[in-house]
């Protein structure tokens, strides 16, 4: 009767650990590994889920970014219940092969489930893409359509302006002037015309 309690406090130890054990191992799931491709890419792999598990690549290249979610049951396959960690980083071995971690994946299939059923493999459910620095390249347009704009609005204000031209005095003829032509005149009406410089000067003369 004495070892009773102690059979059941070996028991109770014993599921403790089993607990800690499957709890290790659910958390392992939750975890990400990082991986370069083939072309450089540098990627990132989530893993979240229990018995239908979610796979989400996010890689950078060249100021781009790409991402890919891939969704599967891979516990129906004995191997990964074995060892899932082997089962994600031979995934992740596959992918360094391939210049994009998102393209021409649409099923992972690894050696160590080929025998599994085929909803063990994951499968791409969605992807995308985007530039990282799109948003400084929106402000750089708005900035250039601006300045543009105020050229025009300058150029335009501009033509749209009569020129300016330079204010020119109307000539006055001198006194002198007035009189030459005054005793011309008077030569050219009272004189031969052989004789109109003659009396125009005379005339002149007399006028002064």
């Amino acid at each position: 009767m004495k070892s009773f309690p102690f059979l059941v406090l070996v028991v109770i130890c014993g599921l403790g650990g089993l607990g800690q054990k499957l709890k290790a191992k659910k958390r392992s799931n939750d975890e990400e590994i990082f991986f370069r491709t083939k072309t450089k890419d540098v990627c990132t792999m989530s893993i979240s889920g229990d018995e239908e598990m979610k796979l989400r690549i996010e890689c950078k290249s060249q100021g781009m970014s790409y991402w890919c979610e891939f969704t599967g049951k891979p516990s129906v396959c004995r191997s990964y219940r074995n060892n899932p960690k082997i089962y994600w980083n031979q995934i992740a071995r596959e992918l360094r092969k391939l210049p994009h971690a998102c393209e021409s994946t649409e099923v992972l299939e690894i050696t160590m489930c080929q025998r599994a059923p085929t909803e063990a493999f994951m499968r791409q459910i969605a992807a995308g893409m985007e530039a990282e620095d799109l948003a400084a390249q929106d402000r750089s347009v708005q900035t250039t359509s601006t300045s543009v704009r105020g050229a025009g609005k300058s150029s335009v204000s501009q033509v749209g302006k009569p020129p300016i031209l330079p204010l020119v005095k109307p000539a006055h003829h001198g006194q002198g002037s007035e009189k030459e032509t005054e005793a011309m005149k008077w030569a050219r009406e009272y004189c031969w015309e052989s004789l109109h410089d003659f009396c125009s000067y005379i005339i002149g003369i007399f006028r002064d």
